[in-house]
């Protein structure tokens, strides 16, 4: 085993079976090992070109513009504020329940989810208007670990020179990957980390080493971000088959059988260890809205090789960016013969199944846990990068390779990039920045072999004499030209990823959906919430703010919620009652409504208008307003065990067979061209609600209101048009993109005595008093309450509810809403979520726990 790998590793654990404790040494002297300098290296390098790719894209936090993008913007960042506010003891909720969102959501998973990184600890050393400013050093310090973790392990796997190891350990942080997929979605840079620590893990197994660090690892892995931990395990276990097969530690069938076995036996204990989050997660995905099912189709291959080269992007193709000298250096290896030939077998053959496990449907289900998924489907392609970046070290560590070698990848790589040139995926600055860093990176390789040369002929010929002369020009040689060739190497690399990471972020903020950045807006309506805050005597609603769980960036309980866990009872019980939503039912958002405000008990809410169009590169400012109306308390008691029946299905229906009253006038609704007409009573307010309809509406003598309604992905919300005239007459005029789709009751005209009365009723029979801790709400009722208390929440699973000193039982559903009998004898009402799976993955946690300190026992009894 090569000194230069061993120094760092062996000062901090013994080998399996050595006998001996580990080495002590001095600080100076560790300072300076190759195992330090390489990861530290590629650490620091990676950041410099990270902040100034960002820098040359103009974007935030080193220009003016958002980049708030997609997801980013709409689910990251706002969950990521939330955190620091959870973490500050700031929430109303806990770590089981989110008051703020969805009118209640599972927290846990969503901390699973999004959250669980050690590194999103980060975020409260920021203030909370500096939450994108903290969210971009998070995700800088994953891409600089995830450096820092692909050079220890190329030093670990042989010798070599560690600023080679430091340029491609940066390689791998700054691939594609990072800037088209990792960049924007934070949680999968941890599996970006995990990689090349996962097959650290596997070397240690390999050779018999650190049985209890190990299973830690995996477990940090998998609690950090189980979805890209599991393609990382996934990756590192065709890591550990190569290595089997070809390193001459693992001779013998015995051998390389122990290694796996070994392997195995961590990976499962780190798995167990990182349960309680991880069965959690798998158990609220099982019950989370249920997104259209996808069929993969594969990219051409033509766009599949373009992803190799500089400055491309696509969300339909494997974003394979390695950097242009790194890849020709990995494809010398099939044709390095100073590299054994099994390795040269074993690594290459592993590039090229996994490469094509990329676009085989079977394989491509195996990456992605047996579902294909909605949006990016290739997620996995971070394993690919590393897996070629490690074959680079194997046939560049030795030093420069020979000739043949060389001519045998530039060849390949001139065919690829030939084979390329028709992509659509090719950006105008593609091949330019191809060409610029090849050159600096074959003079490189010039200046580099006249050393690599003589070195060969000393080992070939050690007695050969040298003149006084020659060996003074060749200790000039030998000091200059590898620190030229280094250069270059460096500049040449370097170069391309800012070129890369520059233009990525550019089309990417030309060709989706982008926010705008936190600012006065965000601040305005913040202020408004927390001096309007009345939980849980009611509830108070921020409204539309631009971006998304805009309850989680300002404060509130609304029901606006975007998370790949949003429970599919959520979904369906506010779309029945006329909300809206987006990505296909995992986002609902608000609707302002006095009749789902009462539902809700939604006392205060918040109203904002934006001074002017959202631009990419200003924060927006807003007009905001407060609006306080009487409702209904948090819990209610209604008189049977299910709502009445509807007198139809229409979201106006639905509403009142909830809230137990008739508050609309559901007139015959006339359509003649693009225009409805229906009669109201005069002064009640007319509604439309029309989910899949997209175009303005327009109530005679009112203003038109839009409507975004793209089934699947997106529903219209329910909408108000206007006073109703004294005439009666509704008059709604349509301009719709496309062929209108209409409900059979799309218009409603509520009448405000009506919900006055209702909200009157359903208050002097609700709860006196609410007290609402972390996951629990406790509710005091009048004396002899009969029939259902209703709790204003979803009835997600997890609720469990009992009246009076009865023992908890799981809550019944009212109309979709958490729901406790009455039998006139208990005098409150308490209801509690957990989350599901929290004791099974708490079992095999301790389970998990147990067989770690077993190992660890063992571990100590073999090397006594």
């Amino acid at each position: 085993m090569p000194p230069a790998a061993e120094t760092l590793l062996d000062e901090v654990d013994g080998e399996e079976g050595t006998g001996g404790p580990p080495r002590a040494r001095g600080p100076r002297r560790a300072l300076r090992s190759p195992a330090l300098a390489g990861p530290l290296s590629a650490a620091l390098l990676t950041a410099v070109l990270l902040c100034l790719a960002t820098r040359l894209s103009r974007t935030y936090p080193f220009g003016p513009v958002t980049r708030n993008i997609v997801d980013l913007g709409q689910q990251y960042l706002p969950f990521h504020a939330y955190w620091r506010s959870f973490l500050l003891g700031e929430t109303h909720g806990d770590a089981f329940l989110n008051w703020n969102s969805g009118f209640g959501s599972n927290f846990l998973g969503d901390i699973g989810t999004y959250l669980s990184s050690p590194f999103d600890l980060l975020v409260v050393l920021f203030p909370a208007d500096r939450i994108e400013l903290a969210l971009y050093v998070v995700t800088a310090a994953k891409i600089t670990a995830a450096g820092a973790a692909m050079a220890l392990l190329l030093l670990r796997l042989r010798p070599g020179p560690w600023p080679v190891a430091a340029v491609l350990g940066t390689a791998y942080a700054l691939s594609g990957w990072t800037f088209n997929y990792g960049a924007t979605v934070p949680m999968w840079l941890d599996g970006l980390v995990a990689f090349p620590l996962l097959c650290l893990v596997g070397e240690w197994a390999r050779t018999g080493r650190r049985p209890v660090l190990g299973p830690l690892v995996v477990a940090l892995a998998w609690t950090a971000n189980f979805y890209t931990a599991y393609m990382a395990t996934l990756g590192a276990a065709v890591f550990l088959v190569v290595r089997l097969l070809t390193a001459e530690e693992s001779a013998t069938a015995r051998q390389r059988l122990i290694g796996a076995l070994r392997a195995a036996r961590g990976v499962l204990i780190g798995i167990g260890l990182a349960a309680p989050l991880v069965v959690v997660i798998f158990l609220a995905t099982k019950v989370a809205d249920p997104t259209p099912a996808t069929t993969f189709a594969p990219a051409a291959w033509t766009d599949v090789l373009a992803r190799f080269l500089p400055a491309t992007a696509s969300v339909a193709s494997p974003a394979l960016f390695i950097g242009t000298p790194a890849l020709a250096l990995a494809l010398t290896l099939p044709f390095n013969r100073s590299v054994a030939p099994r390795v040269r077998a074993g690594w290459t053959a592993a590039v090229v199944l996994v490469t094509l496990s990329l676009q085989w449907e079977p394989t491509h289900l195996v990456w992605h846990a047996g579902a294909s998924p909605n949006g990016i489907p290739y997620r996995q392609t971070f394993v690919l990068c590393g897996l070629l970046l490690v074959a680079a070290w194997f046939s560049g560590a030795g030093g420069v390779p020979r000739p043949v070698a060389l001519l045998g990848g530039g060849a390949l790589l001139g065919m690829l990039a030939w084979a390329a040139r028709g992509s659509v995926d090719i950006d105008p600055w593609t091949f330019p920045a191809f060409g610029t860093a090849a050159a600096p990176a074959l003079a490189a390789v010039l200046l580099a072999l006249p050393g690599a040369r003589r070195a060969a002929a000393r080992a070939t010929d050690p007695t050969r004499p040298e003149s006084a002369a020659s060996t003074s020009v060749r200790w000039r040689t030998a000091r200059v030209l590898p620190v030229l060739a280094l250069a270059l190497l460096v500049a040449a690399q370097a170069g391309e990823a800012v070129v890369t990471g520059k233009r990525i972020e550019e089309q990417q903020r030309d060709k989706v959906s982008w926010s705008p950045r936190i600012g006065p807006w965000h601040t305005a309506v913040a202020e408004e919430v927390a001096r309007a805050d009345a939980w849980p005597r009611h509830r108070t609603d921020p409204g539309e703010v631009p971006g998304g769980n805009d309850v989680l960036l300002v404060g509130g309980q609304g029901p606006d919620y975007y998370s790949s866990l949003t429970a599919d009872v959520t979904s369906r019980t506010l779309a029945s009652l006329g909300f809206g939503y987006y990505a296909k039912g995992r986002h609902p958002v608000t609707l302002d409504n006095p009749v789902t405000d009462a539902l809700f008990s939604i006392g205060t809410r918040i109203r904002s208008t934006p001074d002017g169009p959202l631009r990419q590169d200003r924060a927006p400012r807003a007009a905001v307003s407060v609006a306080t109306t009487p409702v209904p308390p948090l819990v209610t008691v209604r008189p049977s065990a299910r709502p009445p029946a509807a007198s139809g299905d229409s979201a106006f229906a639905v509403q009142e067979r909830l809230l137990g009253a008739s508050v609309y006038e559901l007139p015959p609704v006339a359509r003649t061209g693009r225009t409805l007409t229906a009669r109201c009573p005069a002064g009640s307010r007319a509604w439309f609600w029309a989910p899949e309809y997209k175009g303005s509406a327009t109530l005679a003598g009112e203003r038109p209101v839009d409507f975004e309604g793209k089934p699947p992905s997106v529903r219209a919300p329910m909408r108000a048009l206007g006073a109703v005239p004294a005439s009666g007459e509704v008059r709604i005029a349509l301009e719709p993109e496309g062929r209108p789709r209409l409900p059979r009751q799309p218009v409603g005209c509520l009448v405000p005595d009506r919900l006055d009365t209702a909200v009157r009723g359903l208050t002097d029979t609700g709860a006196t008093r609410v007290r609402a801790t972390g996951h629990t709400v406790t509710a005091e009722l009048p004396p002899g309450s009969t029939g259902t208390a209703v709790l204003a929440v979803p009835r997600i699973s997890g609720w469990s509810c009992a009246a009076g000193d009865a023992e908890p039982r799981p809550a019944r559903a009212y109309g979709g809403l958490v729901a406790v009998p009455l039998d006139g004898r208990a005098s409150t009402v308490t209801c509690s979520f957990r989350p599901p799976g929290l004791r099974l993955g708490g079992a095999v946690g301790a389970a998990a726990l147990l067989a770690l300190l077993v190992t660890g026992v063992l571990h100590r009894r073999t090397r006594r």
